[in-house]
């Protein structure tokens, strides 16, 4: 299992691909397969049968995982749409805790 920089909730940007440029709230997050779902991106429709969860069943929107290669966190910033690698820095107090390579090291969970 591989131990993913990017969790749910940040803001990324693709960088290769047909969504190339795109930014986007990560949805979803999938160690196992080294994948993210990105909000607003990558969506396929699907057809599902009635059941408990979908009583009428039918045609329902559902977002793809894209490879985690293909997307780079957004640095912080007003209208900032420059990516960043990701990095682990290990406190004082001996917390890990995550930074942007780009920004000298800055905290991302502060």
């Amino acid at each position: 299992m591989a131990n993913l920089k990017i969790k749910k909730g940040d803001m990324v940007k693709v960088i290769t691909g047909s969504f190339k440029g795109s930014t986007g709230k990560v949805v979803a997050v999938n160690p196992a397969k080294a994948t993210v779902a990105v909000e607003g991106l990558n969506i396929v429709k699907r057809h599902v049968k009635p059941s408990m969860v979908t009583p009428q069943g039918g045609i329902v929107d559902v977002h793809k995982h894209l490879d985690v290669s293909k997307v780079a966190i957004v640095q912080p910033g007003a209208k900032s749409t420059k990516t960043s690698r990701i990095g682990f820095v290990v406190n004082k107090s001996g917390e890990k805790s995550r930074v942007y390579r780009q920004l000298n090291n800055e905290e991302i969970d502060v």
